[in-house]
């Protein structure tokens, strides 16, 4: 499968800048998508975000933008705006279309040039990249200057990254897909199904065994970790759904963000899912709930198993 282009509808783009070490992430939703948000984050960077509330007027975005740059990459949903603006897409008003374009923003600032963020320019170039080919993962887009394992700093972290996987349901919703794109910067540790350690806090610079991040969790003092930290998650679905349930497949999307890192939504991540509907399929949001938190977990896996070396931080991906 593809990733999250699997879902019919679905573009993705990345722009990547590998000498300043950031980038930014677009995935594109022409024909618009009914959207949901859940944060577990303490240390978030959003815009637009009213606009995936149920009790928001407006229906539907047409694209959600993750970049890094800490709050200076908010910039790059302008060039998103700009690019949907010139294909004569958006929210039909009395003046023209409006673009409605949510973004959230990891921490990447400390990895490459602190001066080099994603900007207007970088994100319209991302959104003019943007195909329904098979999702590039690893170290692009908004995991170019992602890491994972910064409870001993930053000389003891290892790469993060983009991920994407796709789960399709069984039996009578057998033509129902589930898929997830993952930009992994978490403070914790990257863990597989069976809670072993596939990327995070290192002993040392130059040991190749983990620490293990709840332990040092559990020793911190009173002023903790520093809150550079994000996992940035979009669950998309074929299955139609209301903004109140997208929401609730938000929400269920966080338990797989919980299974594949810890420790997670901590005072030092920002973490956020967001859930598109596009599609017209049928099929429970439980049943879509367990699909979707499998695809979380797998994508947030691939996102370290797929991260090459970068910036001195080593990646599995060498």
């Amino acid at each position: 499968m593809k990733g999250l282009t699997d879902i019919p509808g679905v573009r993705v783009g990345h722009a990547s800048d590998f000498e300043g070490l950031t980038g930014c992430t677009v995935i594109l939703c022409e024909g618009g998508a009914v959207g949901g948000a859940d944060i577990r984050g303490s240390a978030t960077g959003t815009s637009e975000f009213d606009l995936l509330t149920p009790l928001n007027v407006t229906g539907r975005v047409h694209a959600l933008v993750f970049a890094g740059g800490s709050a200076f990459g908010l910039e790059a949903a302008a060039g998103v705006r700009r690019y949907l603006e010139k294909q004569g897409i958006g929210f039909p008003t009395a003046a023209g279309k409006v673009p409605l374009v949510p973004a959230a923003i990891l921490y990447d600032l400390a990895i490459g040039k602190a001066s080099a963020r994603p900007d207007l320019k970088m994100g319209e170039q991302a959104a003019a990249a943007a195909s329904a080919n098979a999702v590039e993962e690893g170290c692009v887009g908004a995991g170019v200057g992602a890491t994972v394992g910064k409870l001993a700093g930053m000389k003891n972290a290892m790469k993060g990254g983009v991920g994407s996987y796709t789960v399709a349901l069984d039996g009578a919703n057998a033509a129902v897909r589930v898929s997830a794109l993952a930009a992994v910067n978490a403070v914790g540790d990257v863990r597989d199904p069976h809670g072993r350690i596939l990327a995070g806090t290192r002993k040392s610079e130059t040991s190749p065994e983990f620490a293990d991040s709840n332990t040092l969790m559990k020793r911190a003092t009173r002023g903790g970790f520093s809150r550079e930290n994000t996992t940035l998650v979009c669950v998309a679905t074929n299955a139609l759904l209301t903004k109140a349930e997208a929401q609730k497949l938000a929400q269920l999307g966080q338990l797989g963000v919980a299974r594949a890192i810890s420790p997670v939504n901590t005072m030092s991540d920002g973490d956020v899912v967001v859930a598109l509907s596009l599609g017209r399929e049928r099929a429970p949001i439980d049943a879509l709930g367990v699909a979707a938190a499998e695809a979380v977990a797998e994508a947030i896996a691939r996102s370290v198993r797929l991260a090459r070396t970068l910036g001195g931080i080593p990646g599995l991906a060498r």
